[in-house]
């Protein structure tokens, strides 16, 4: 079934698939509700009734949320039900195309004798739902809480026991939202849809490389433009870096969006084989629009960036980096290079600095110049023309 956006249906596998369970968790307002909700209302006018179960919210809460998203379909059906068993017997009366349940936390079992979001209840409740998916072929959405860690709370085999993990992602203060597959019975697992988050709800971008280096300023001293993959999907993403000379000791290292420990590494790796002193500098790396990468084929650009930054030239506008970076700082081949090229290649890139131990069985898209480097100075050489 479709859920009315066809970015969150491809993550999916292609929709909600029958007799599916799958859980979604995220920060408390970053719209899970707002994304199911829609979600609903889309299903309730093309498959059939869904029963919208909230222990967090009460049917006036959600009818307003409604009207603002535009979910007027009278086959949404609500209940502020907490008790699993009683939801059962909704499901066998209603017998609906979709359930709802906001959130697995809410919910209580007489079973297990402990208060709701513990998690014998948790796992006790799970358990129970997945069930009545199973024998009444009856698709589940429900929601979970995160802890401040960022991991779902509740017991780790609630991860095991669902069919499709979904994790919504991004700064409450952005518009941006990364809605991220970790597990997927269907289609393919760490897959990402990028949506926006409007007055009238979450709407998907249809070309999130472009969103993600529009605002970029290539003149920049420390920009950089690298293409990850997300799951099977590759996306052009800005690496920013800045260097300042410290007034602590030691300097500050700061990464946002980077492993911490992978930023650090590849700024020694800077300083001992490339020559680029920059042991009493602050660094400062950063991808904008909270995005989180943590391949290493990111390393090259981040590695390049703060050079740019410490000698203050900006990197060729129309050059993409993608490599992993040694400790020896080779630059090392990484998968997917043609379905990574082919994207720079469609968004206006005319060169790429690539692993030169790719070459050899390289299949390079048409419209881009692939130069392979061997190591970091020579990335830098190349992609620094003005150093």
């Amino acid at each position: 079934m479709s859920t009315g956006l066809t970015e969150v249906d491809r993550l999916l596998g292609g929709g909600i698939v029958a007799g599916s369970v799958v859980l979604l968790a995220g920060d408390p307002g970053i719209g899970k509700s707002t994304l199911l909700l829609q979600a609903a209302g889309s299903i309730a006018e093309t498959a059939g009734p869904v029963l919208y179960v909230s222990g967090e919210e009460s049917g006036a809460q959600v009818r307003l949320r409604s009207e603002r998203l535009g979910v007027r379909s009278p086959d949404v059906r609500f209940s502020p039900e907490t008790d699993a068993p009683t939801i059962g017997s909704l499901l066998t009366s209603e017998h609906p195309a979709l359930l709802v349940v906001d959130s697995i936390q809410t919910l209580t079992s007489p079973d297990a004798q402990s208060a709701a979001g513990s998690v014998a209840q948790v796992r006790e409740c799970a358990q129970l739902l997945i069930g009545w998916a199973k024998q009444g072929n009856i698709p589940i959405v429900m929601t979970g809480h995160v802890t401040k860690d960022g991991n779902i709370a509740g017991p780790r085999v609630l991860e095991h026991m669902v069919d499709v993990v979904l994790a919504m992602e991004g700064e409450t203060v952005s518009s941006l939202r990364l809605l991220r597959c970790s597990k997927n019975r269907f289609g393919a697992a760490n897959g990402v849809a990028l949506l926006e988050m409007r007055n009238e709800g979450l709407i998907e971008v249809r070309d999130p490389s472009a969103l993600l280096v529009g605002e970029r300023d290539p003149s920049a001293p420390g920009s950089a433009v690298a293409v990850t993959m997300q799951g099977n999907r590759p996306l052009l993403c800005e690496v920013q870096a800045l260097t300042n000379t410290s007034v602590f000791s030691p300097p500050r290292r700061t990464a946002t969006g980077v492993d911490f420990n992978r930023m650090a590494m590849l700024a020694a790796v800077l300083s001992r084989r490339t020559g680029i002193s920059i042991g009493n500098q602050d660094v400062m790396v950063n991808i904008p629009s909270g995005l989180q990468v943590a391949e290493p084929a990111l390393d090259l650009a981040i590695a390049t960036a703060i050079a740019s930054s410490f000698l203050d030239a900006p990197i060729h506008p129309a050059t993409v980096l993608v490599g992993e970076v040694g400790l020896n700082s080779e630059v090392r081949s990484t998968a997917h290079l043609e379905r990574r090229l082919e994207e720079a290649a469609r968004h206006g890139f005319e060169r790429a600095l690539v692993p030169q131990s790719a070459l050899r069985s390289l299949d390079a898209p048409s419209g881009i110049e692939v130069v392979g480097v061997a190591g970091v100075r020579e990335a830098i050489a190349q992609a620094i023309p003005a150093r």
